[in-house]
Parts: structure tokens; sequence; C-alpha cells
């Protein structure tokens, strides 16, 4: 059966958590990708063509080098592997991988090679012209020993392999197969992001990660909606071995097809400037998402919110973890979900994404054990000081401290249940000690917000957000509502 939007998963911000843990080998075509930008306000009078001034240009990896960039920018490490030339471009791609602390010993530098290199000439965030340098070849039999002697040494230190297929010459004539052939006798996982309609060279990969055009030149035929995705990927896992593929479909979101199931993840609307590299980032974020303990389809959900975030940069892009912690929870919609229940790293990454953003985050805290209307009072009140508001919740050990051996009623899970299902909490973090103050150092929250019934003087780390340049907000409490007034009325019902 075809299931559209995927349940919501256990927090997905742990799985990027662990990233940090995870070390991805990269083998395919490394490119150099140049910007220049400018303005036009003439013709030439040499020939009817505009004519660029330069303002500025940049320099980025490209191909398999921006996947490298990317798995480092989300914490991770990469290995390249892989054959570029002995020449301005390759000395270029080198020193920006040694920039970003990736060690480059598996790259063999060539005199009789040439490293590919894109030029892209924009006017007004506008492309105008490409110009690209590049020679596509296959490997000598020299070049080929060595590649392979490198990804055989390393493949020992990874816990997934990406191949990134550009056809520039690095996995053509069987190289790609020899490469998922010495994976799968290894027992790891090896995806691919694939390049020309013949899909049979990548045969026995773990997946593939074609585009909606690609898919539909894999199989000679074009497809568009849902059952056409489907009746494509399984014709190729069905012709190649491949336990699963996710097709990637612009502004329809992602597809993950395996012979049993099938997924698709609404894309999150955003303006889009450029797409160059979204795929990149896509296999990326998805490699360090499997490697990091997700299902294939949290992890395609991960990946669909990466993509959607460098789709709306300019030029090869990459994305850091709080700016793709901050996709997932925008993407996922008003808490009610408990993805909204974060611990206490991934609240810091979250806190750290919104503020990246300019939002304000407020906190406030308490046990929060019968909700009763006082409860839902405060916490709206909180909620109108802040762009975001981050919930602390006391846990069950430290309830018990703070009330005595009776409580709590309910326990932490479903006290923190059902506060993120609230319209005006964000994120509920537990905490274990007798106060909040640790995990207030560490958000750092713009606003702290209590009860009237406390003063700035007593409410727990307001001097450590007013350091900060924060301030403290207490609203005014209804009168007589209080969860031990309900256990009491309870009781005397008895």
């Amino acid at each position: 059966m075809i299931k559209h939007n995927p349940p919501s998963p256990e927090p997905l911000h742990r799985t990027i958590a662990r990233f940090g843990d995870v070390t991805v080998l990269v083998v395919g075509d490394f490119i150099l990708d140049r910007f220049v930008s400018g303005v036009i306000e003439r013709i030439s009078p040499e020939a009817p063509i505009p004519v660029l001034h330069g303002k500025g240009e940049s320099l980025n990896m490209g191909g398999a080098g921006n996947v490298v960039s990317n798995i480092v920018s989300l914490g991770a490490a990469a290995i390249p592997v892989s054959v570029i030339g002995a020449d301005q471009a390759g000395n270029n791609l080198m020193r920006m991988l040694s920039e970003i602390g990736v060690d480059t010993d598996g790259l063999l530098q060539r005199q009789d090679r040439m490293t590919s290199s894109k030029s892209r000439f924009s006017a007004l965030n506008q492309q105008v012209l490409r110009f690209d340098e590049e020679e596509i070849k296959p490997l000598t039999s020299a070049e080929r020993a060595k590649l392979i002697d490198h990804f055989q040494a390393a493949l020992g230190r990874a816990d997934i392999v990406i191949l990134s297929d550009y056809g520039k010459g690095i996995l053509l004539d069987g190289v790609a197969g020899e490469l998922i052939a010495i994976c799968r006798d290894a027992g790891k996982p090896v995806l691919v992001d694939p390049k020309g309609h013949d899909y049979a060279r990548y045969a026995g990969a773990t997946a593939v990660t074609p585009n909606r055009k690609e898919l539909g030149e894999a199989v000679g035929r074009k497809v568009f909606g849902d059952d056409e995705i489907v009746a494509a990927a399984r014709d190729l896992i069905a012709a190649h071995d491949f336990e699963f593929i996710v097709a990637t479909r612009s502004e329809k979101g992602m597809s993950v097809v395996s012979a049993e199931d099938a997924r698709h993840i609404s894309t999150q609307a955003r303006e889009v400037f450029d797409v160059s590299g979204a795929g990149d980032t896509v296999i990326a974020s998805f490699a360090l998402s499997l490697a990091a303990g997700a299902d294939r389809v949290h992890a395609a959900v991960i990946a669909n919110a990466a993509g959607g975030v460098v789709v709306g940069k300019r030029g090869t892009a990459r994305l850091n973890v709080e700016e793709l912690s901050g996709a997932l929870f925008r993407s996922h919609g008003p808490t009610g979900h408990q993805d909204a229940i974060l611990d206490f790293n991934a609240a810091a990454r979250m806190v750290a994404a919104w503020k990246e953003e300019g939002l304000t985050v407020g906190f406030t805290n308490g046990c929060f054990d019968i909700l009763h209307a006082g409860h839902v009072s405060l916490l709206h009140a909180a909620r109108s000081q802040c762009d975001r508001l981050v919930l602390g919740l006391n846990s069950d050990d430290s309830v018990r401290r703070l009330k005595g051996p009776g409580r709590p009623v309910n326990n932490q899970h479903d006290r923190a249940c059902v506060l993120a299902a609230l319209a005006s909490v964000d994120a509920v973090v537990v905490f274990e000690e007798d106060t909040p103050l640790k995990l207030i150092e560490a958000l750092l929250p713009d606003i702290l917000v209590k009860g009237a019934d406390y003063t700035i003087e007593t409410v727990v780390g307001a001097d450590v957000v007013q350091k900060a340049g924060g301030r403290v907000v207490l609203v005014d409490l209804v009168a007589g509502k209080s969860t031990t007034n309900t256990i009491g009325r309870l009781r005397a019902a008895n």
C-alpha cells in the first residue's frame, strides 16, 4: 500500500545529534565551482552581447566535493577518494578541503588529467552564462588501481559510502560496480547519486537517488504522478537489485520506494533562488541520517528538509546543523508532535537555529502535573512575549523531591506529550535537577517568564538571562488554580 505523509517519528533532532559520530566515504567526480557576479549596463560594440561588469567572485567545491562539504558542515567526518588534475582548479580543491579539515590522502592529482570546473556568471541574481572546462575520460589502469587501493584502505573507517557520479569519468568503465561489490562484501551500505540512463552500472547498490527526470530516463518513459514514480522505481529495483530508491521530485518533495512499500514526503514551500548542488545536500544528509540510525523514511524527511534549505541559497550551497534543525521544526508545523519534545542538546541546537533566524526565544518552567486553566493562561501569556517558547519540565524524580512521594500524578512522558500539544509551546525539555538553572545557562533565552507570585530576585536564572541582555517577565496567575488544590478536591470528594 502506498502511504502519504510519513508518521511523526521519534524526534528527528536526535538523529542529527548523532551526525558527529558518523564517517562517510565519498567517491566520485570532484568539480570546482566558480561564481562571478556583476551588473549588465550596456551591449558590447563588438557583438550583440551584454557586457558583464564584474563585481566579485567566489570559489566553491562542486560535485563530490560539495557532498564532502555538506557532510563536514553537518558535523560528520568525510573521506574523499578520487583522481583530479594537477592544475590550478585541482590545487584549489585540495586547499579548500584542507581548510575544512578533510584528509586529502585519498585524492590523487595527475598531470595528464584536467580537473572539471564550472564558471557561472550572474547579474541581478540571475545566471546569464555558464562556462565549463572539462575533459571526460575514464581512469587509466594505474589510476584505477590507485583509487581502489585508497578506497579499500579507507572503507574500514567508514559507516556508509556515497558514489557521486557527475559523468566526468571517475566512475566509468565498471569502476562504480567494482566499488559496490567491495562494499557488499564488507557489509557497508552504499548510496549512488546517478548519472545517465544505464543504471546497470550501479547494480547491487543499497539505493540510488535520481530526480524525477533522471528516473524517467532510466526506465525509458516519462514519470509524473505517485503511481508512475513507484512503478518506475520498482522496475529499477527488480532489474538492478537495489534495496530501495529515493526519488527527488522538486516542489513535490521526495518518494522512498522499495519492493514492498512506498512513502511520499511533501516538501516545505520556500522561495527558490538556486538549485545548484541541492542533490549533493540531499544525498549527504540522507546518508548521514541512515548511518546515524534513522530508517529510510525518517532519513528522507531529514534530507527533504535539507534540500529545502539550500535551494533558498545562492550558489553551490551547504547547510549546517542549526539550519537543518530549524527547517525540520518548520516542516513539522506547530508542535502537536512528539518532535517538540527535545533532549538537552537538541534543544540547544534548536534555540540557536531560532536565534539565527532572528526569532526571540522565551523560556518558562514547572512541574505541570495536572494541567489546568492557570497553566494554560501562564503559557499563553508567556508565548505572547516571544516568537518561540521553550518549556522546561521537571522530571518525575525532580517533582518527587519538590512535592513529596505522592507526586507526580502523571509521569514525565505523559506530561511532556500534553504540553507539546499546546499551540503556545514550541519545545519541551525535561530536566533532572531541582531547578532549571543548567538548562537556562545552556539556552540563554531572550525572555524568561514566571508567574507574578515570584519576584525577579527569586526567579531562578534571572541574573543569567539579564546578564546576557535578556529580560524577565512576570505574568499574572489565575486565582485559585493549582495542581495541589485540584488534588485536594479530588481527595475530599472520595
